[in-house]
C-alpha cells in the first residue's frame, strides 16, 4: 500500500530539513513535526514509522524528475 503524504507534513518536513542543514532545528518544529506524522498514521491506519520514512525519503531524497 502506497503510502498518501499531505501537503502539511511536506511543508513541515521540508523546514525541519532545512533547520537541520543549518544547524538550527528547534524542538518546535520537531515536535511539530512528529505530531503530524503520528496523527497522519493515526488517521489512516498506517505505522508511524512507515510514514515518517516515506516523508524522509521524499523531502530528503526526492526522486529526479523526468525530462
Amino acid at each position: 500500500m502506497a503510502i498518501e503524504l499531505t501537503d502539511e507534513l511536506i511543508q513541515l518536513e521540508t523546514r525541519a530539513w532545512e533547520e537541520i542543514q543549518a544547524g538550527a532545528l528547534t524542538v518546535d518544529t520537531a515536535q511539530a513535526v512528529q505530531a503530524a506524522v503520528t496523527a497522519h498514521a493515526e488517521a489512516t491506519g498506517q505505522s508511524r514509522y512507515d510514514v515518517e520514512m516515506e516523508l524522509k525519503k521524499q523531502v530528503r531524497n526526492p526522486e529526479p524528475e523526468a525530462e
